[in-house]
C-alpha cells in the first residue's frame, strides 16, 4: 500500500505557507508604522486556505494562474510567494486618520501577530505529530 505523503501532510503545509506569508505582511505593517501614506495590507486566510486546497486537488475554476514566459530572457514567475499569488487587501481602519495618511494600527497589528504566530505554532504541533505518528508506525510496522 502507498503512503501518500501529500494526503497526510498537505493542508499543514499550506496552512503554513500562508501564514509565514501573513507574518511578513503583518511584520511590513508594523516596519511602516510611521511612514506617511502607508496603507496597511493583509491576506485574507480563508480565501488563500481555499484557494490553495483548489490548486492542491486540481479543481481551478478554469483559468490557470501560471505564468508564460514568451521570451527565454523573461523571468521564469514560478513564485512559492503567496502574497504573489494573491491580491492584497487593504486594512479599514478603525481609527481616525491622523493627517498623514497612514492606516496602521500598532495595537491592531500587534495582536494579529501574536494571532498568527499562535495558529503557526499550532498548524507546526499538529503537523509534528502526524510525521511521530508516520514514524511510528513506519518503525514498527517490521515487528
Amino acid at each position: 500500500m502507498a503512503i501518500n505523503l501529500d494526503k497526510l501532510v498537505g493542508f499543514h503545509e499550506s496552512a503554513l505557507t500562508i501564514r509565514t506569508e501573513r507574518m511578513e505582511v503583518i511584520a511590513g505593517n508594523l516596519a511602516n508604522a510611521n511612514t506617511p501614506g502607508y496603507k496597511a495590507r493583509d491576506i485574507d486566510f480563508n480565501k488563500a486556505m481555499q484557494s490553495a486546497m483548489q490548486e492542491a486537488s486540481g479543481s481551478s475554476t478554469g483559468h490557470s494562474s501560471k505564468m508564460v514566459r514568451t521570451n527565454e530572457r523573461h523571468l521564469s514567475g514560478n513564485s512559492t510567494s503567496v502574497a504573489a499569488n494573491f491580491d492584497m487587501q487593504y486594512r479599514i481602519p478603525t481609527q481616525p486618520d491622523t493627517g498623514d495618511g497612514n492606516t496602521v494600527e500598532v495595537q491592531a497589528e500587534r495582536n494579529r501577530f501574536l494571532d498568527n504566530g499562535l495558529r503557526y505554532q499550532a498548524s507546526l504541533e499538529f503537523l509534528n505529530g502526524k510525521i511521530k505518528g508516520m514514524k511510528k508506525a513506519l518503525s514498527s510496522g517490521g515487528q
